[in-house]
């Protein structure tokens, strides 16, 4: 059976991201002092969780410079990239390591994207999952970081994000909460 994973903002090749620092003053990716390294690591801890039937979206940020494509070409299983505020190679670079490229992607009521959408979108979607921020996780528990600065730098699976959002809404499945939504919406169409 094929499992379906997330993950974000890898920057592969992005030595600066080496110095970012939180709120503390403390590396946001301590870990590693230089990013061959970094690199090697990231994509070890990948491959121990993604085998290679698997499917991974990647929402954004894979790499900064076109000299580190390469790295997502040693990534297990079939890849889908979100585009990220970083990702600005050509398509066709792109195209050579993931089997799609999207804006956002839609799956089961929840929406993926790189950068998290309006809090708005709550209306029509049961959970964001999103990165770009990183290090910094939003207040509402509707916002799920997949950042790998949140995720101990491995892709996380989808049953994992099912199962936090089935708590943030304590009840027991994606249906009961997609059917909530729809007459939610419903009746807020009927306002305006």
């Amino acid at each position: 059976m094929q499992n379906i994973f997330f993950t974000s903002d890898q920057h592969f090749g992005h030595n600066n991201i080496l110095k970012f620092t939180d709120d503390n003053n403390q590396r946001i990716r301590p870990l590693w002092d230089n990013i061959d390294d970094m690199n090697n690591d990231l994509v070890e801890r990948y491959n121990s969780v993604v085998k290679p039937g698997d499917k991974v979206y990647f929402l954004g940020d894979v790499c900064m410079t076109k000299n580190h494509i390469h790295n997502i070409g040693r990534l297990n299983g079939d890849k889908i990239l979100i585009k990220g505020n970083h990702d600005r190679l050509k398509l066709n670079e792109y195209s050579l390591y993931f089997r799609d490229i999207r804006a956002c992607h839609i799956m089961n009521n929840i929406i993926f994207t790189h950068i998290p959408i309006h809090e708005d979108g709550r209306m029509r979607y049961c959970a964001n999952v999103h990165g770009h921020t990183h290090q910094n996780n939003l207040p509402n528990k509707w916002y799920i970081n997949v950042s790998v600065e949140q995720t101990n730098f491995t892709p996380v699976s989808f049953d994992e994000i099912t199962s936090r959002i089935i708590k943030y809404y304590n009840l027991s499945s994606l249906d009961q909460i997609n059917g909530l939504l729809r007459q939610s919406y419903a009746n807020y169409k009927k306002i305006i």
